[in-house]
This record gives structure tokens, C-alpha cells and sequence, in this order.
């Protein structure tokens, strides 16, 4: 199928699929403030959600159906739909010749991840997850002092997202059937082990125990997750509602030292402030927000330090998406990145049930040469 005109001088034409939390929040905006983007128009038919489209984004177009989105011209859809819609959706966005921007979960199993991604290789177009949590502070941080050499080698990753909440919210999230992929390790399960991923390699076996500890939660809200790297370096990754304290956000231990982040990114929280990430406010750290850093030297002298987090940068993931679609760079996530955490899931799934390590053979691994870091 060819490409419509994707001529620099033209912006991309893109509706966003899907104007709850995820369209709301993250889409819209960061498509808003992107140069080349044009936020032509966004899906939804619940009638409040539509006077907040209108209201935040009076240009836009509203549709009340993904059929008006696949026959209204636009060039890419960045769809943030239950997560049950994701797979038809998206087959029917690449049939209709958009390239697409997917939120996580790309799909319920490997297999089906793997069977969009060869579907948007047959049509021709990109078919990009949306990891936007690669980019936050936290993570970009630990990369930076891995790659550094300062702890020395690294063996240990520990990554907690922690949550306190007495009541469940209503929604999909909290339903039982598999299919729609509701709880912790569908939720925010997917960006710590992408995040695991990244940053400490390839994935040779996973243990994990998913619970549900409030009676009136059907689905996982308290997940552990211990991935075994192919470098036998372990990431014990912690998800959870029930979960009173929330720090460290991350412990990264090395041969010659550690570092702990306690201060979790605040690009989300900035979000639902109104902070325009256009902004050159957007994803500075705050002074209080830094991390610790100790290093040993070879007479077992401690030296402590406190080091500022990186920047948080969402805003790079929608440019480095138009210049894909131009064909100007490579797309910013890889859908092959996008199975191999699915195979992780999959896997840590099959282990909660049985109560077995499960193998992965071959190794869970990302594709290289990202500029996310």
C-alpha cells in the first residue's frame, strides 16, 4: 500500500483513538506539542469526555467510531483504548493504512504481538508501543550510572511501582477475564520489565507470584516479578496496590558501589497539573529529588554522594515517531521489543500459576542502537 505525502512540509495528520486516562493525559498533549504533528481529530463517544476533548483541543475533530478515525485521511493513530481493543483496532487501523502508535499492553501473548507486527510489516506501515516509560527520569538515571563504570559491574536491579489504595477502581482493569488483561502485571508489570529490559539485558528465566490480596479484587494487585539475565544478573520487580511505602523506586547494585532513587518521575503527575510539555520546565527534577550514590574503593572506604536525575523526556517519543513515518530514523520502540516483553509475561504468568521458574529459550532480548538513554 503506498504512503500517502509525508513531505516535511506537511504535518502528519493523526487522531488519537480512545480519550480516557492514557488519551487524555499522555497522547494528546505530547502529539499537541510535537512539531510535524497534527492533532486532527480524537475518538470518543462518552459525551463528557468529548466536552473535555473540545475543550482542550478545539481543533481537533471528534469522532464517535474508530470506523469515522480508519476513513477520516490521517497519516497515523495513536490508539489508548481498553486494553481488549488493542489487537482489533490496530488490525484495522494498518488495513486502512495508518501507521499506528499502541499503547501497553500491545497485545494478551507473544504470539499475537508477533502476529501484528508481521502484519504491519506486510502493509508497509509502522506499527510503534508506546514504552513511554523509557524515557522517564528514574530509569534514564540508572542507564546513566550503569554505563558509567561507578558501581562497577552491575547485578542486581530492584524496580518497585507501589500504590496504597483500600478501594478498587471500577473499570476493565479490574476484571478477572483474561482476555482483558486487567491487574498489575498487564498494567504496570509491562513497563518495568521493559525497563529491566533495557537496562540490564537479555532475559534468560522468570519467577513471579501474583496475588490478589483485597478481597474485592478479583485480579493481581501485588505482583513480584525476578527475571534471571543471560549475564546472571537478577531484576526483582515489585507492582503493587497494597503497597503502603513506596521507596525506592530503584536500587541498582554494582561490584564497586550502589545507587538508590527514591523519587519516582513526575512527568504524570505534571500532566494532570496542565504542565505544557512544550514547556522548557518540562521534566526538570526538583531540588530534594536526587539520588544516592555510593561507591567502595579497594580499602573498603565508603564515599557517598548525591547525584542529580536525569531529565525525564516523553516529549523525545513522538518526534523520533514523525521522523520514523518519513522514513527520516528509526521508530523509537521496536514491535520486536514489544514481543520479547510479552514473552516475559507470558512466561511470569505460567509461573504464578505453577509455581516454577520458566525458561526462555531462546533469551527475551530488545533490539539495539535505541537513542532513549
Amino acid at each position: 500500500m503506498p504512503r500517502p505525502d509525508t513531505s516535511p512540509d506537511r504535518p502528519l495528520s493523526v487522531v488519537v483513538v480512545g480519550y480516557g486516562f492514557g488519551g487524555r493525559v499522555f497522547h494528546a498533549p505530547l502529539v499537541a506539542a510535537t512539531p510535524g504533528l497534527s492533532l486532527d481529530a480524537i475518538v470518543t463517544a462518552d459525551p463528557v469526555r468529548r466536552e473535555q476533548a473540545a475543550a482542550a483541543h478545539p481543533g481537533a475533530a471528534l469522532y464517535s467510531s474508530v470506523e469515522e478515525a480508519w476513513a477520516g485521511g490521517h497519516d497515523l493513530a495513536a490508539i489508548s483504548t481498553a486494553n481488549i481493543t488493542h489487537v482489533p483496532f490496530t488490525e484495522a487501523a494498518l488495513a486502512a493504512g495508518l501507521d499506528v502508535v499502541l499503547d501497553k499492553p500491545v497485545a494478551a501473548t507473544a504470539a499475537q504481538a508477533q502476529e501484528l507486527g508481521a502484519l504491519a510489516a506486510d502493509r508497509g506501515r509502522l506499527l510503534v508501543p508506546f514504552q513511554n516509560r523509557r524515557w522517564d527520569s528514574d530509569i534514564r538515571t540508572a542507564v546513566r550510572v550503569a554505563r558509567s563504570g561507578a558501581i562497577g559491574e552491575v547485578h542486581r536491579f530492584e524496580s518497585r511501582i507501589a500504590k496504597m489504595r483500600t478501594v478498587l477502581k471500577d473499570g476493565w482493569r479490574g476484571s478477572p477475564v483474561p482476555e482483558d488483561m486487567g491487574g498489575m502485571l498487564y498494567d504496570l508489570g509491562v513497563h518495568v520489565v521493559d525497563q529491566a529490559v533495557q537496562l540490564m539485558g537479555p532475559v534468560a528465566s522468570v519467577a513471579c507470584w501474583a496475588r490478589s490480596i483485597r478481597p474485592s479484587d478479583p485480579t493481581d494487585d501485588d505482583t513480584t516479578i525476578v527475571l534471571t539475565h543471560t549475564s546472571g544478573a537478577l531484576s526483582i520487580l515489585s507492582v503493587g496496590q497494597v503497597q503502603a511505602f513506596t521507596e525506592p523506586r530503584m536500587l541498582l547494585l554494582g561490584t564497586r558501589g550502589g545507587l538508590r532513587i527514591d523519587a519516582a518521575d513526575d512527568q504524570e503527575p505534571d500532566m494532570l497539573a496542565g504542565l505544557d510539555p512544550a514547556s522548557d520546565a518540562w521534566g526538570v527534577r526538583r531540588p530534594g529529588t536526587e539520588a544516592v550514590l555510593r561507591t567502595v574503593d579497594d580499602s573498603d572506604a565508603v564515599t557517598e554522594s548525591r547525584v542529580p536525575l536525569e531529565r525525564g523526556a516523553w516529549t523525545a517519543f513522538y518526534p523520533a515517531v514523525e521522523q520514523a513515518v518519513r522514513g527520516l530514523g528509526p521508530a523509537p520502540v521496536d514491535i520486536a521489543d514489544a514481543v520479547a516483553d510479552a514473552r516475559i509475561l507470558d512466561a511470569a504468568r505460567l509461573a504464578s500459576q505453577t509455581g516454577v521458574v520458566v525458561t526462555l529459550d531462546p533469551p527475551a532480548a530488545h533490539q539495539i542502537g535505541r537513542a532513549h538513554v
